[in-house]
């Protein structure tokens, strides 16, 4: 098995990384934090212009996937730039109306997302009863526990505070167009909600290779006795236990990818969310008091990697399903 990109999949990634860079991206998150969601669209279609959302969607519904290991590769980038908005949930959405037995809901809606041009967020059942950004998506969709797939009606119920201000949470309201109903739907809601997981666990890698590369920069200058901390040994410690945690993870979230194995995913899900949570704490502890304020930009990833490390899946349900997971026997 080939845990390794191939040289594609690393000149995509490097496409996102130097788009992500030109763009003012914390700019974005503050907007979109407060409301005003302009700039974070602009950049959601100049991302799809890349063919990101079209890789979770089949060929058939003007897609390029499904391809859930070039997706993990771009959700990395997506966490690292700390990018807003409910990118993981219309992959999702992708996924799920793909997964359908009516073909209807796939046309009418899939050929949108992939394109860029429309945005989605869910909720499914046994997640958050939360959808995310409901408020700017194109479409919120909801599963229910009878199999039911819903439309729900724009703009969602009030807004709940989340500790990320640009993760803008709502309880969708009752009701709705009916999409689809049936066994089907539970299954593909199933298959939605593993890829919702491992696209997240990607997400939550990048932000901590951020957080640990604006830490790793900080250490450089900053200065105390007249030296660079980072030549402190327990601040050398500290940054490279946050190091092997991430290069850990990465494996993980690759083998995840190429598998899409229930456990694997989780498995992936919960080594890169606490690595991100970790790195988070590395990074505020090290760079100290001002590691607390709204201005410095390292706040819109330490306000992140909390939140992801729950969403789609806590740290208590990933264990549990990777313990519950078979084994084979050993000979």
């Amino acid at each position: 098995m080939r845990f390794l990109p191939t040289d594609e999949q690393a000149d995509f990634a490097r496409t996102l990384r130097s788009l992500l860079a030109a763009a003012d991206v914390p700019a974005a998150v503050r907007d979109w934090a407060g409301g005003r969601h302009g700039p974070g669209r602009t950049l959601w279609s100049r991302l799809a212009d890349t063919g990101l959302f079209a890789l979770a969607v089949p060929e058939a519904y003007e897609g390029l996937g499904p391809l859930p290991p070039e997706l993990a590769l771009g959700f990395v980038e997506l966490g690292r730039a700390g990018v807003p908005g409910p990118v993981v949930e219309t992959a999702a959405a992708c996924v799920l109306l793909a997964g359908l037995d009516e073909e209807a809901p796939a046309k009418r809606f899939l050929p949108a997302l992939a394109g860029g041009g429309a945005s989605a967020t869910l909720t499914l059942p046994g997640g958050s009863p939360y959808a995310l950004d409901a408020d700017a998506a194109s479409y919120c969709f909801t599963v229910s526990g009878a199999g039911e797939l819903r439309l729900a009606a724009g703009g969602g119920g009030p807004l709940l505070a989340s500790t990320d201000p640009a993760r803008r949470l709502s309880v969708p309201p009752a009701g709705g167009e009916l999409l689809a109903a049936g066994p089907r739907v539970l299954e593909a809601a199933r298959t939605a909600a593993r890829w919702a997981r491992l696209l997240t666990a990607a997400q939550c890698l990048g932000v901590g290779e951020a957080l640990l590369a604006r830490t790793v920069e900080y250490a450089k200058r900053r200065t105390q006795f007249g030296v660079p901390i980072g030549g402190f040994q327990a601040v050398k410690h500290r940054l490279a236990d946050t190091l092997l945690g991430l290069e850990f993870a990465r494996p993980l979230v690759w083998a995840a990818a190429l598998s899409l194995d229930p456990a694997d995913v989780a498995a992936a899900k919960l080594t890169a969310g606490e690595s991100a949570y970790r790195a988070a704490m590395s990074a505020l502890q090290l760079h100290g008091a001002v590691g607390y304020t709204e201005e410095l930009d390292l706040s819109l990833w330490l306000r992140k990697a909390r939140p992801l490390r729950d969403a789609w899946g806590t740290p208590s349900a990933c264990r549990a399903e990777v313990l519950a997971a078979p084994r084979p026997r050993g000979r």
